[in-house]
């Protein structure tokens, strides 16, 4: 049964790869586009407020077209248009025009997200065994090669268009030769007989209230480490993503290994632990002067969340009464508001106190998913 389903699982690795690396090659776009425009800090966090809007708004629609046409279609139509918009944040100089392209950027990554999610809950489940953090692992190996990738390409001589435009070739490239690889719609609707629709329940709300925090952690080192890196840190505008590839290792590393911790440990543990690590991190980060100092903390942000949110997802996906296109768009809609109000919040607390401190409260909220586990999961 394992050997029959290698194809779309390695398929599906693939499409978690491009998720990762069109997502993270944003990451060091932030500073040029803010100032390219000039932004300050708080307008900045208005602009980023887009592309959480645009993964907002598509999330819930992504679960009733998953319902309709089958995963494997959504994931390509969105990972293409993902790779078609990434250039276009390099070259746009007007506040609403890059707000615009945000939006449908994020929309984009949001409907990605639920589609390959979704997908690989179908996989597992054929699998009969914990998968999930190895497709999240790739998510981070991607993280780590766009983040890294686009800056050097710049060092290398290419233009920063020139190099969004390349990365942009190689996500279509994948995408067009792996789509057949997925599993068509006809075997996901059998793994869906005799489930009608339901509300999301509590328990889906609760995993969507926990997601909130740790994709806002995540959104934060996104949209925010390497300004923080630039302007804090002293770093080099080319190389100020580092922060977030630093982040991305150490997050693959965990995820890539994190279905033997997973079979070994429990997800209760993984999800206590690993977010008073991860709070650790911020705080490590913020509060010591040296820039090797901040990106230790980043690498601890991504030992310790990197199995929280794959954790989550099987869960969703595991729910009884409740089918995985319902589960999975329900609790990404709710983390993702994360993403949606994160950068802003963020944006105002550095703009009238620091930055530092905008990223530091990100920690004390990870402390709050850990006593909330504790005391929901007894």
């Amino acid at each position: 049964m394992k050997e029959n389903y290698q194809v779309p699982r390695q398929a599906t690795l693939l499409f978690f790869l491009v998720c990762g690396l069109g997502i993270s090659s944003w990451a060091p776009m932030v500073p040029f586009a803010k100032e390219r425009m000039g932004l300050n800090d708080a307008s900045l966090g208005v602009l980023l407020l887009s592309l959480g809007a645009g993964a907002i708004v598509m999330m819930p629609v992504t679960g009733f077209l998953i319902q309709k046409f089958g995963s494997r279609k959504i994931i390509l139509a969105f990972s293409i248009l993902m790779a078609l918009l990434l250039p276009l944040l390099l070259v746009l100089s007007s506040p609403i025009s890059m707000g615009i392209t945000l939006f449908f950027f994020g929309a984009s990554v949001g409907g990605v997200d639920v589609a390959m999610n979704a997908h690989a809950v179908k996989v597992q489940q054929l699998y009969g065994r914990p998968i999930m953090s190895s497709f999240h692992g790739l998510f981070s190996v991607g993280g780590l090669i766009g983040s890294l990738g686009l800056g050097a390409l710049i060092k290398a001589g290419l233009s920063p268009v020139v190099a969004a435009v390349a990365i942009s070739v190689l996500l279509l490239l994948i995408c067009i030769s792996q789509y057949s690889r997925l599993l068509p719609h006809s075997e996901e609707e059998k793994r869906e007989e005799g489930a009608g629709f339901s509300w999301p329940n509590k328990a889906v709300v609760f995993l969507g209230l926990m997601c909130f925090i740790v994709f806002l952690a995540e959104g934060a080192i996104l949209d925010w480490s390497a300004v923080f890196l630039q302007f804090h840190r002293g770093f080099d505008p080319a190389w100020s993503g580092v922060g977030y590839a630093a982040f991305s290792v150490a997050m693959a590393v965990m995820r890539l290994s994190g279905d033997r911790l997973v079979s070994r440990i429990s997800a209760r543990n993984i999800v206590i632990y690993g977010s008073l690590v991860a709070a650790a991190g911020f705080f490590i980060a913020v509060l010591t002067p040296w820039s090797g100092m901040a990106i230790f903390g980043f690498v601890l942000v991504g030992l310790g969340a990197a199995n929280i949110v794959p954790v989550f997802f099987s869960a969703a996906g595991n729910m009884p009464h409740t089918p995985a296109y319902i589960a999975i768009p329900a609790i990404t809609t709710i983390g993702y508001a994360g993403q949606l109000a994160g950068p802003a919040l963020l944006g105002f607390v550095a703009y009238f106190y620091s930055l530092p401190l905008a990223i530091g409260l990100i920690g004390v909220l990870l402390l709050v998913v850990a006593i909330s586990y504790v005391y929901k999961m007894k």
